[in-house]
């Protein structure tokens, strides 16, 4: 039963969501790929207007919490981000550093864990196939299609559970 004296929330994620990586993408390119570059250049991501558009007006009408499928080793550099791009404050969800399995598993499951106690109101996120999974569940999702596609994060994302 969700707790309707609450705020709604309005989840994002953050890679190509918020953040445009493209400029650390190059890092997933070659092989073996190069994890501890690509983590440690996330601080210098520019903001998405469109995305950050999107949840400071969501958290005037939901509590805003962010998804996000980097690794917790990440959360300082994430929460910094965050802060210094004026981004709503709000609870920050990461997988742990040995998770690999397909964000799709691990934002499904987050999703429906918030879903038990509170309304959902939406997912913003830029990975198909976590849109689809969430639509598939019932969850509201808004596809962020504003950064740049790029078939190295989108096979690392899915079959090496890496962000």
């Amino acid at each position: 039963m969700t707790d309707s004296s609450r705020p709604p929330i309005a989840v994002f994620d953050l890679d190509n969501t918020l953040a445009d990586t493209a400029h650390r993408q190059h890092f997933l390119e070659g092989r073996p790929r190069n994890w501890a570059a690509f983590f440690s250049a996330a601080p210098q991501d520019p903001p998405l207007p469109e995305g950050v558009a999107l949840a400071v007006e969501s958290a005037r009408r939901c509590e805003v919490v962010y998804l996000t499928g980097r690794p917790e080793r990440c959360r300082r550099d994430t929460l910094d981000w965050l802060a210094a791009h004026g981004l709503p404050e709000g609870r920050v969800y990461m997988r742990s550093n040995a998770d690999r399995r397909p964000a799709r598993f691990t934002k499904l499951e987050i999703l429906r864990r918030l879903a038990q106690n509170r309304e959902v109101r939406v997912l913003v996120d830029d990975d198909e196939l976590v849109c689809d999974d969430a639509e598939r569940a019932g969850f509201t999702v808004v596809r962020a299609r504003w950064a740049a596609k790029s078939a190295a994060l989108e096979e690392a994302q899915e079959r090496e559970g890496r962000t």
